[in-house]
C-alpha cells in the first residue's frame, strides 16, 4: 500500500479522498525541516500546501518519493530541477482557487479606493473622521492587468462589470483570448503611463522577480493604486515605501511578502497600505476544491499513473 504524508493543514477531504482510494495516509502538520527531512523516508508521496518547503535535502532524504502535489497553484516552494533530477513528479491544483484570489484582488481594489480598513479602525476607536476618508469612484477608472491568465482573467471580468477600463500586458497572451476577455493588449509601459490602478498576477521568474522597483515605477502615473496578490518577491519593497511617501504611489494594497510571515516589515504602520495575510486563496470553497483535487491527483498517479497538472512531466 502507497504511503502518502499531508505535511500542511489541508480540508479534511483530503484525508478522505486518499483513505476512499485505499492509500496508506499519515497527516503531521506543522513540521520544521529539520523534522521533516527525518520523517519522509518512507513515502511515496507528499501533499503541501505554501508553509512546508519540499527543498533538494527533503527530496533526498525521501528515498521512496514519487510525487508531490501542491493544494494551490504556486510551486515556488518546491524545488522543481532537485525534483526532476530524482524522478520525482511535482503536481499543482492551477484553477482551485482561481475564483477565491481574484475576489481577493477585487476586494482589495475596493478597500483601497475607499479607505474601508482605516475608516473601519477609526470608528471602532470612537472617531468620526468622515472627511478624512474621502475615496475615490472604480467607475470609469482604468485597471491595468499585468499577467492575465486564470487569475488576471476573472479580475479583468469582475473589473468590467464594475464598469472599468480594462487594459492588460501579458506576453502570451494571444488577440483571440483578448477578443474574449474584452480587454485591451498594451505594452508595459503603456499601462504604467495609462493606469490608475495596477493589479499583479504573475509567478516568479528572471522578468518578474523585482519588477516593481523605483525605475518602473517612475513610468506609472501619479496617484497610482496597486494590488499584489501574487508573490512578495515581484516588489522592491524599499522602492515602493519611498513612492509612497513621495505621493507618487497613492495606496498599496497587499498579500504577500518578500519573506513569510513577514517581520518589522516597511509596509507596517503605513497609512496608505492595506495589508493581509497570504490569505487571498483562503475560502472554504478554494481550500475544500484544491485538497480535493490534490488527493486526486495522488491516487490516480500511485495507482494508474494519470498525470494532472505536471509541473515537470517532460522531465520524468
Amino acid at each position: 500500500m502507497s504511503k502518502v504524508l499531508i505535511a500542511d493543514k489541508a480540508d479534511a477531504l483530503c484525508e478522505k479522498v486518499l483513505k476512499d482510494r485505499g492509500l496508506d495516509v499519515t497527516v503531521k502538520t506543522g513540521m520544521k525541516p529539520e523534522e521533516l527531512k527525518a520523517f519522509v523516508a518512507p513515502f511515496d508521496a507528499i501533499i503541501v500546501r505554501s508553509a512546508s518547503k519540499i527543498t533538494r535535502e527533503i527530496i533526498e532524504a525521501a528515498k521512496n518519493l514519487k510525487a508531490v502535489a501542491r493544494a494551490g497553484a504556486g510551486v515556488d516552494n518546491i524545488d522543481i530541477p532537485a525534483a526532476s533530477e530524482h524522478k520525482v513528479l511535482v503536481m499543482n491544483t492551477p484553477f482551485g482557487n482561481t475564483v477565491s484570489t481574484g475576489e481577493h484582488a477585487i476586494a482589495m481594489m475596493f478597500s483601497m479606493a475607499r479607505m474601508i480598513p482605516q475608516a473601519n479602525a477609526s470608528t471602532h476607536a470612537g472617531k468620526w473622521e468622515k472627511s478624512k476618508f474621502e475615496g475615490v469612484e472604480l467607475t470609469g477608472k482604468t485597471l491595468g492587468v499585468v499577467g492575465c491568465g486564470n487569475i488576471g482573467a476573472v479580475v479583468a471580468d469582475r473589473a468590467k462589470g464594475l464598469k472599468m477600463n480594462v487594459i492588460v500586458f501579458d506576453p502570451v497572451m494571444t488577440a483571440e483570448r483578448a477578443r474574449e476577455l474584452g480587454v485591451k493588449m498594451v505594452t508595459l509601459d503603456e499601462l504604467y503611463a495609462k493606469a490608475d490602478f495596477i493589479t499583479y498576477h504573475v509567478t516568479i521568474n528572471p522578468a518578474t522577480k523585482g519588477m516593481i522597483n523605483k525605475d518602473t515605477i517612475a513610468k506609472m502615473k501619479k496617484g497610482v493604486r496597486l494590488i499584489n496578490c501574487a508573490r512578495g518577491a515581484i516588489m522592491v519593497e524599499a522602492d515602493i515605501k519611498a513612492a509612497i511617501e513621495s505621493g507618487h504611489i497613492a495606496g498599496l494594497a497587499c498579500d504577500v511578502y518578500a519573506e513569510e510571515p513577514p517581520v518589522n516589515h516597511p509596509f507596517f504602520g503605513m497609512e496608505k497600505v492595506i495589508c493581509t495575510p497570504h490569505i487571498a486563496a483562503s475560502t472554504k470553497d478554494a481550500q475544500v476544491t484544491v485538497a480535493r483535487q490534490a488527493a486526486e491527483q495522488i491516487a490516480d498517479f500511485l495507482l494508474t499513473g494519470k498525470r494532472t497538472h505536471a509541473v515537470n512531466g517532460d522531465k520524468i
